[in-house]
């Protein structure tokens, strides 16, 4: 049920990391408040008004930072540490759905599907896990950085293949071709949420999984995901993130589940600048990370509903009077 996955808003706490930028922050933090109380009392979100899931701004924002994806200490470093709480919550969901796996290669014979992969940060992990990963981006420059980092390692030769493409550009060659779709750091990014999971339920098989990680849209997301993060410690460049594209896990899961998926799990999840690691926790209020599975019901009812179709319209023929004649 919606609102049972999410945690209360952490206390806000003197944070040491922060004394040495507390004149700024405050400032910051005051005209923030005030701007993202606004926006959220005079906007409404809107969806499937695109006919693509990929952004223009989006491209040129990433365009610039194509060749530093493998950068650990640069501009990704933050994406990198968060490798070690998302990829074995990814790895350890999936195994719990299967009877069996591999012991050296627990995701062995599991098709996977990286959207927005960029330079394979998230890829490598999973085709080391033995998955058949395909990873897609839309940029080329990324696609070109991950074929060359992929290179280095025979093994992910074969078990890695990289698209330069749009979701929506493999819907029709890819119908219900992927066990697993990942989706980390990518929704806040694209031109249109519904359209990018109707995508992802056409590409994904029955009782298949989608795994999302994402930001929350919240006044805290807003402070620390974007004047924190971006404006006063530059751990990610300016201008990355547009608060206006962030999304609530509530209204996330309300569209998974008008859209056929079932949401299974929902965790918040916490960044701590000063170690640069990342960590569970119950509040969903920043960050945040989610588990669906693509239902199978419809499948099975649409038979049925066609017989009763067929079973009504015979009862009915069999009881209207004969028509009379002249």
């Amino acid at each position: 049920m919606p609102g049972n996955h999410y945690g209360q808003p952490p206390q806000i706490v003197q944070i040491p990391f922060l004394k040495r930028c507390k004149n700024q922050l405050k400032y910051h933090i005051f005209v923030s408040l005030v701007q993202a109380r606004n926006t959220m009392l005079l906007t409404e979100r809107h969806y499937s008004m695109s006919q693509t899931t990929v952004d223009p701004k989006e491209m040129k924002k990433f365009q610039l930072l194509a060749h530093k994806w493998w950068d650990e200490h640069g501009d990704y470093a933050a994406l990198h540490s968060m490798n070690d709480i998302r990829v074995p919550f990814i790895r350890d969901t999936v195994l719990n759905m299967r009877n069996d796996h591999q012991p050296g290669s627990p995701l062995s014979g599991v098709k996977i599907l990286d959207v927005g992969c960029g330079g394979g940060l998230l890829t490598e992990p999973l085709g080391r896990l033995g998955a058949s990963v395909t990873g897609i981006d839309p940029l080329e420059d990324s696609i070109r950085t991950a074929e060359l980092h992929k290179s280095f390692d025979p093994v992910l030769a074969k078990r890695i293949q990289y698209k330069s493409c749009t979701l929506e550009d493999i819907v029709e060659e890819a119908s219900d071709t992927f066990d697993v779709i990942v989706a980390s750091e990518v929704v806040e990014h694209v031109a249109d949420v519904e359209m990018f999971i109707r995508c992802c339920s056409k590409v994904l098989k029955p009782e298949g999984s989608l795994f999302i990680t994402t930001i929350n849209k919240s006044q805290l997301s807003y402070i620390f995901g974007i004047v924190v993060a971006e404006r006063v410690l530059g751990i990610v460049p300016t201008g990355t993130h547009d608060w206006e594209k962030f999304i609530p896990p509530e209204e996330l899961e309300r569209l998974l589940e008008s859209n056929g998926f079932l949401v299974k799990t929902v965790k918040g999840m916490l960044y701590n600048p000063l170690f640069g690691s990342w960590s569970w926790t119950e509040s969903t209020i920043i960050n945040y990370a989610l588990h669906a599975v693509k239902s199978d019901i419809q499948e099975q009812v649409d038979p049925n509903l066609e017989t009763d179709k067929e079973q009504l319209q015979t009862k009915t023929m069999a009881s209207e009077p004969p028509a009379k004649t002249l």
